[in-house]
């Protein structure tokens, strides 16, 4: 058997990786053998028929379930997103310089807390174009470093502050509940099964926007 890692012969990438999340929804799906399968458990007699049967019912359960889960750590994330958009909001208005919301991005925050869309791009979109609002505040502070002794300011680039370590504990909440989802879809027999039948999809995890990691690679000292 080969050794799978090898630590005497390491590949050294010298010049690091780069990782991105690949936006791609695969769908649960099953071949002839899962439906060869629950035929011979109805063969073998009508009572592991009907623990199968139960077993499928309690998948839908839980899959029911966790999708509400999903909902709810979503809709956590829109709250403190347009928490954020009002702070923010507020601190343009201190700083009074023409730094413009489209309308379009308090209306998607409050149609997502509302339900009404299951869009995970559109959702980490309308999350990008909240942290350009708050790049270019600190753009003009930066430009006019006597404002950031202005009590209001300095109290609202701190809500701010909060509002995002709030959004990064809430982002792992979702991810986490998507990462189980994924797993879930794809554990056979029965769940997948019942994934397969109801046509779903792995979720796509929040993803962080090309600006952001673009800072992250600056020299901040």
């Amino acid at each position: 058997m080969s050794i799978q890692l090898d630590e005497l012969n390491p590949e050294v990438r010298e010049e690091g990786l780069d990782t991105n999340v690949i936006v791609k929804k695969i769908p649960a799906k099953v071949g002839v053998g899962s439906k060869i399968f629950e035929v011979i458990l109805w063969i073998c007699g009508i009572i592991p028929g009907l623990i199968f049967l139960f077993k499928k019912i309690n998948a839908q359960k839980h899959f029911d379930q966790l999708q509400q889960k999903i909902q709810r750590n979503a809709s956590q994330i829109d709250n403190y997103l347009e928490q954020r958009v009002i702070v923010l909001q507020n601190c343009a208005r201190l700083l009074d310089k023409a730094i413009d919301l489209d309308k379009s991005t308090f209306e998607n925050i409050a149609k997502y807390r509302a339900g009404n869309n299951d869009d995970d791009d559109a959702r980490n979109e309308v999350s990008g174009q909240i942290e350009n609002i708050s790049r270019n505040i600190n753009i003009a502070m930066e430009n006019y470093p006597d404002l950031q002794a202005h009590r209001e300011i300095a109290d609202a680039m701190q809500q701010n502050m909060y509002l995002q370590r709030e959004i990064t504990a809430a982002r792992e909440l979702y991810n986490d509940t998507v990462n189980e989802w994924n797993k879930d879809i794809f554990a056979w027999p029965t769940k997948k099964i019942v994934a397969a039948k109801n046509g779903y999809t792995t979720r796509i995890p929040f993803i962080a926007s090309k600006e952001i990691k673009e800072k992250a690679k600056d020299v901040f000292f």
